[in-house]
């Protein structure tokens, strides 16, 4: 986890740092789990850095209090830390120095590219001036630089570069990136966010006025199915990126991608009423994934 020749001070400040990123991986909730026991125990450290810095930027990007100005603010800051950190060990670090130190520490070990962390910080600064998108090709896009950056960082930590494994993992990140969407329909518009394409909107004759009204009506369902289709394919053009990778960041994978297709199911199982209830992950629902993470190689059709 310590980059070779690290004094005595400096690891154990840096499993002070890894720590608490696993400590806020742990309190967020996601689709898909993020550093679990299913990692290599030598990745968990790492993923969970990575985690944290994107988890604290989204959080800068969606906090409700703050205005634009000051939101976009804090994201260049943060940004101008990634290049210019100097971790100090000695002392209490705050969380966001311990996420820093954590961070530079694992990108120093694995080579990482800095450009997919900027990728993030843009698609975050998105998020605070941009509420709509008029076509499938922004929303991909956007899409391009939120999500795959992190499917990219999982597998340089893994030591993979091969850009069929990055093509296939780009494919599941979006397709989890659209399945976080549609689940968080209802959320995104009380925030003045519509991700789904205008085009998409349009061609189903759908109003806003209603998502206004909270009704979830035969148009907007018609236009949420076709997204809904969309994204399905993405989880299937990228399904092969599970088997492509060997121990057990192979299960992982496979939960994960499992786990987005299960909200996506929910999703589409009411029908997307996503005004009445969030759809979610319930308990009830791991001993299916591992059911089916089980069966994976033996009965696709089971899946």
């Amino acid at each position: 986890m310590v980059k070779d020749g690290a004094t005595g001070a400096e690891q154990d400040e840096l499993a002070k740092a890894y720590a608490c990123c696993e400590r806020i991986a742990r309190e967020h909730y996601e689709n898909f789990p993020v550093a679990s026991f299913l990692l290599p125990p030598s990745m968990r450290p790492h993923i969970a850095a990575i985690y944290a810095f994107a988890r604290r930027a989204d959080d800068f990007a969606d906090e409700p209090g703050p205005r634009p100005e000051e939101r976009l603010r804090l994201l260049d800051a943060w940004e101008e830390r990634l290049e210019h950190f100097a971790p100090r060990p000695g002392g209490s670090l705050a969380d966001d120095d311990s996420i820093f130190f954590a961070l530079e520490n694992t990108i120093r070990m694995h080579g990482l590219p800095r450009s997919l962390f900027h990728d993030l910080l843009s698609a975050f600064r998105q998020d605070v001036v941009t509420t709509r998108y008029a076509t499938w090709v922004d929303v991909l896009d956007y899409c391009r630089r939120s999500a795959n950056p992190i499917g990219r960082l999982v597998l340089r930590v893994a030591g993979r570069d091969d850009p069929r494994l990055d093509a296939q993992s780009d494919a599941v990140c979006t397709a989890l990136q659209l399945t976080n969407f549609w689940q968080d329909f209802a959320i995104d518009w009380g925030r003045g966010r519509l991700y789904l394409p205008l085009d998409e909107r349009d061609r189903a004759s759908a109003r806003d006025s209603d998502l206004d009204a909270g009704r979830m009506t035969p148009e907007w369902r018609t236009a949420l199915r076709s997204v809904a289709a969309k994204t399905r394919a993405l989880f299937e053009a990228g399904r092969p990126v599970c088997d492509g990778v060997d121990g057990r960041l192979r299960w992982e994978l496979r939960i994960t991608w499992l786990g987005g297709m299960r909200i996506l199911e929910r999703t589409e199982a009411a029908d997307f009423d996503v005004f009445s209830r969030r759809p979610r992950l319930r308990p009830a629902d791991g001993a299916l994934l591992v059911w089916r993470a089980l069966r994976w190689t033996h009965d696709e059709s089971a899946l």
